[in-house]
């Protein structure tokens, strides 16, 4: 799940990923362009029984992402907002900050 929060005054917008505790057995990571690539830790939340990773990207972009679960398993989110093939017979999933 994605979730975005657009900023009146801010030039940018903050982006949450989710995935549900139960696609997950132990691990998963965040592993997108806007981080060149380098895994990020999603972390287990309490209370909604999921993984999640927040941030804060630039307005008026597209990044590219997916979800690496259990250091084996590629996903993407089903809510991206577009898909783009990545050239490895896959695609990533893409996030838009346009408004």
């Amino acid at each position: 799940m994605i979730n975005k929060r657009f900023f009146k005054t801010k030039d940018e917008v903050e982006v949450t990923f989710e995935l549900p505790e139960e696609q997950v057995d132990s691990s998963a990571v965040l592993v997108a362009d806007f981080s060149d690539w380098q895994p990020i830790a999603m972390r287990r939340t309490g209370k909604g029984k999921t993984f999640r990773f927040k941030t804060r990207l630039p307005k008026d972009s597209q990044f590219e992402f997916r979800y690496l679960i259990d250091d084996q398993r590629w996903v993407n989110d089903p809510q991206a907002d577009l898909y783009r093939p990545n050239g490895f017979g896959s695609d990533n999933g893409l996030v838009s900050t346009y408004e």
